[in-house]
């Protein structure tokens, strides 16, 4: 957030945010609009979204026209319709009158459909049918988020002809790179960096310079098309429909853009909340948005209550087992969330399929085994020490090695079975390995102490 405005010992975005704060409790509202002049888009979505509601509206007033429509397509969901709420649809069409058709679909995406078909409608035609075209995407598609605009030229002209051409139409812009090559149908046949353009014979024809293209579709998931770019060190793709005619591209913004969403989107799902959820949400419908998975795990810690109900004599004659039994759970749980959280890593980053899975699980199970092994010791000789009882120590040692090799199987099999039923491993990966590491925990635990104790 670079400004002149900010005093000069102010300069990390924490310390930022905190003086903004200042100066809106001060009521110093003229110095917030001057600095939020100073400011570009995401800076100014990164501030709406650090204030309550009520301080956002307040803000909001200080935001420039200019880049209000681009400030609303960077802000979370949530934000977005707070802030809209009651507007008229003449001041969105002002707002979104200069984006781009992706970020007005963003925008218009979200809001009640006889809003969005009134704004749609006080379009110009071209401009209507581009908006429309990425609202018929589905919103994980790559369409929802490719740029329709390209330079496309063809295979039969000289360089010297193409660069003439470009300076007539002036479509070129500071951002271009890659020009795209297609035949009479549009359909895509390479690309040409406009540094081949500049440099080579100018009598040459573009067919002698012209890349294989690596094209992505209109239809493909967008974060796993944003994995095969970056896997492949590009910086762009044409984006091509089912039967290759060229209709749009995704540059290194987008890429980008999809890399952070993605990042976001599994955090929020490791605790099951919803990606847009707003960090100042109301109460109500925070609470709502949550009840569902406390729900479910209330659900598994009865089964896990059950398991010890079972061995409620146990538990009556030996004290000792009631105060090691947390343990047991605890570090199968700990153990289970690394490799879960690893394994999910893996998948989302394309890098766990076919034998490398078996590879993994290998992998992972002797981890649990010499872990298991380690603790298991260690475990047992602290409970000597306390409990001086041979028998309590040789049971929850075995107890810690069961759990934890038991953890390291789950952490790696749960997320691919959800995986491989289409069910997202970081939404509910972690709730099916605390059961499984509480349940094998307390059974091995007190089923061992009902052999080996009570014999």
């Amino acid at each position: 957030m670079a400004n002149e405005f900010f005093p000069d010992e102010v300069k990390t975005t924490e310390e930022k945010l905190l003086y903004i704060q200042g100066l809106v409790r001060e009521e110093r509202d003229d110095e917030v609009c001057a600095l939020f002049n100073g400011l570009t888009e995401n800076e100014l979505a990164h501030i709406l979204e650090s204030f309550p509601p009520g301080g956002r509206e307040k803000l909001w007033v200080c935001v420039p026209d200019s880049l209000r429509g681009e400030v609303l397509a960077e802000l979370n969901e949530d934000v977005r319709l707070g802030l809209l709420s009651g507007i008229e649809v003449d001041e969105l069409s002002e707002m979104t009158k200069d984006l781009d058709a992706q970020d007005t679909a963003e925008i218009l995406g979200s809001l009640d459909e006889d809003v969005e078909a009134n704004v749609i409608e006080q379009m110009d035609v071209i401009r209507r049918e581009e908006v429309q075209s990425v609202l018929a995407y589905d919103e994980a598609a790559v369409g929802r988020y490719m740029h329709s605009r390209t330079v496309s030229i063809r295979e039969d002209v000289k360089l010297e002809v193409v660069q003439r051409f470009l300076r007539i139409k002036g479509d070129i812009t500071q951002d271009t790179q890659e020009l795209m090559v297609v035949d009479a149908d549009n359909r895509l046949l390479g690309t040409l960096h406009v540094v081949d353009l500049i440099r080579n014979d100018q009598e040459a024809l573009v067919a002698e310079f012209m890349e294989e293209p690596e094209a992505v579709t209109d239809t493909m998931d967008a974060i796993e098309a944003a994995k095969q770019i970056r896997a492949k060190n590009l910086h762009f793709a044409p984006v091509v429909s089912e039967c290759g005619v060229l209709i749009g591209q995704l540059t290194a913004d987008d890429v980008l853009e999809l890399t952070l969403e993605e990042s976001g989107q599994t955090v929020m799902n490791l605790a099951g909340l919803d990606e847009e959820e707003d960090l100042f949400a109301p109460v109500k419908k925070s609470v709502n948005a949550r009840t569902i998975w406390l729900g479910i795990n209330l659900a598994t810690a009865f089964l896990a209550a059950a398991v010890i109900g079972q061995f409620e004599a146990v538990i009556a004659q030996v004290v000792a087992l009631a105060v090691l039994m947390p343990v047991v759970a605890s570090m199968g749980g700990i153990a289970g969330s690394q490799t879960l959280t690893l394994t999910i890593r893996g998948l989302a980053m394309g890098k766990i399929g076919g034998t490398n899975r078996s590879i993994l699980f290998k992998k992972e199970f002797w981890i649990g085994i010499i872990n298991g092994f380690v603790w298991a010791i260690v475990v047992a000789l602290i409970a000597q020490l306390w409990f001086e009882d041979i028998m309590i120590s040789l049971v929850i040692g075995l107890a810690i090695l069961i759990n934890m090799v038991a953890a390291a199987i789950s952490g790696v099999v749960v997320p691919l079975i959800l995986k491989r039923f289409g069910q997202d491993p970081a939404l509910s990966g972690a709730v099916i390995l605390t059961t499984v590491t509480d349940v094998v925990g307390f059974l091995s635990f007190l089923g061992l102490a009902s052999i080996l104790i009570l014999k």
